[in-house]
């Protein structure tokens, strides 16, 4: 599935005596978007895309849970 590439149009009017300008750029370059859709389409879909949305959310549960215990810890210590 080809989706149209994202362009910039810059539209500028400097003074009365010059010509106006129009300049056309295009996005990132073709090689490199595909390199990223490539890799994003594998880690982020199907079966390796669900485990690893499963495995980033036990590892954020984990680093949730480390920082409140130690927070918990230092904020009821005994004098």
């Amino acid at each position: 599935m080809m989706e149209p590439q994202e362009s910039s149009i810059r539209y500028s009017r400097w003074e009365n005596s010059h010509p106006d300008e129009v300049h056309v750029a295009s996005g990132p370059s073709t090689e490199e978007a595909s390199g990223w859709q490539r890799v994003s389409q594998k880690l982020c879909s199907g079966k390796l895309g669900i485990a690893m949305k499963v495995l980033g959310g036990v590892a954020l549960f984990w680093v949730v849970f480390i920082l409140g215990y130690v927070t918990g810890y230092y904020v009821h210590k005994c004098k």
